[in-house]
C-alpha cells in the first residue's frame, strides 16, 4: 500500500523544520518522536504552549506531530486539555518489558534479594557513560524506597553496576583516560564520587581483581551497593549486573560484603 502523505508531514521543511531540544534541526519522523520523548518527561501533563517551548518549535509544528501520536494512540488529552502518553504506548511499553527475556529470568533473583536484605535489588546494563536500569524490586514491606526507576539512568562512573561492567572494558589508563575525556568531564555526584582518570583506574583495577562492584555512597548521599555480574546470555561475557541498593545507615557497605557468599548463591554463582 502506498503511503499517502499525512499533516504531521509539512510540504516545507525549510520554513517549519523544529530545532528539538538538544539544538539539532527535526524534520518529519524525527520531529514526532522528539515530541514524544519529550511527552514521557511530564507525567503529570504538558500544555501545547510549553511543550512548544520546551521544543523550542512553532506552535504548528508540535501540534501536528501530537495529531500524528495521538491517532496511533501514543499520546492523549486529559480533563484538563493537556498532553499525556497514550494508553497504547503504555500497554506496548509494559507488554514488551514484561516479556523480556533478560526481565523475566532476573525477577527471581531480584526478589529473593529484596527479602533477604530489606533493600532494593537492582538489574542493570552498561551504555557508554551510564547504566540502564532494566529491573528493579523494593523491599516488600517497612523500607524505605529508592526513587529510581525502571528505564532511567545514571552515571556508570558513580555506580556499582557501572564501575562492575567498566572494569571489562577499560583495562587501562589510556583506556580510562580516552573514556574519561576532559578533565572535569564526569559528574560529581556526591563529594565521594571518582571523577579523575587515575583515581578511577585504580577503581576498576580493585574491581577486577575482587570480582564485584561497589558503590560507597558515590552516587547519592546515604545510599551504598554492591553488584555482581550476571550471565544472562554468554558464559563468559555479563550480559549486564545485578546489585543491592541499600542506606547506609540501615546497611552498610561492609554488612553487603560479608554477605558475598550468600548474594552468589542466590545468583547461583560459584564462590571464588
Amino acid at each position: 500500500m502506498k503511503p499517502t502523505q499525512t499533516d504531521d508531514e509539512p510540504t516545507d521543511p525549510g520554513t517549519d523544520g523544529a530545532t528539538g531540544v538538544d539544538g539539532g534541526r527535526l524534520v518529519g519522523s524525527d520531529r514526532v518522536l522528539a515530541v514524544l520523548k519529550e511527552l514521557a518527561r511530564h507525567p503529570g501533563g504538558v500544555g501545547l504552549e510549553e511543550l512548544t517551548r520546551v521544543m523550542g518549535s512553532p506552535k504548528p509544528t508540535v501540534h501536528r506531530a501530537l495529531g500524528a501520536l495521538r491517532r496511533a494512540g501514543l499520546a492523549d488529552q486529559d480533563a484538563r486539555g493537556r498532553y499525556v502518553l497514550g494508553d497504547e504506548f503504555l500497554r506496548m511499553a509494559f507488554a514488551h518489558h514484561e516479556a523480556r527475556p533478560d526481565h523475566v529470568r532476573v525477577r527471581p533473583v531480584l526478589d529473593a534479594l529484596a527479602g533477604r536484605f530489606g533493600e532494593t535489588a537492582h538489574y542493570a546494563v552498561l551504555d557508554g557513560h551510564e547504566v540502564v536500569y532494566r529491573a528493579k524490586v523494593d523491599p516488600p514491606t517497612g523500607a524505605v524506597r529508592l526513587t529510581s526507576t525502571i528505564g532511567g539512568r545514571n552515571p556508570a562512573h558513580t555506580t556499582a553496576v557501572g564501575k562492575l561492567l567498566l572494569a571489562r572494558e577499560l583495562t587501562s589508563l589510556e583506556e580510562v583516560e580516552a573514556w574519561v575525556g576532559d578533565p572535569g568531564g564526569l559528574d560529581r555526584r556526591t563529594p565521594r564520587s571518582l571523577c579523575a582518570a587515575a583515581d578511577l583506574h585504580r577503581e576498576l583495577a580493585a574491581t577486577r581483581e575482587r570480582g564485584y562492584g561497589v558503590d560507597d555512597q558515590e552516587n547519592e548521599t546515604g545510599v551504598n551497593c554492591l553488584a555482581l555480574p550476571v550471565y544472562l546470555t554468554s558464559p563468559t561475557t555479563p550480559s549486564g549486573a545485578v546489585s543491592i541498593s541499600a542506606l547506609a545507615y540501615r546497611t552498610p557497605l561492609a554488612s553487603l560484603v560479608d554477605a558475598l557468599d550468600e548474594i552468589r548463591a542466590l545468583l547461583n554463582e560459584p564462590n571464588g
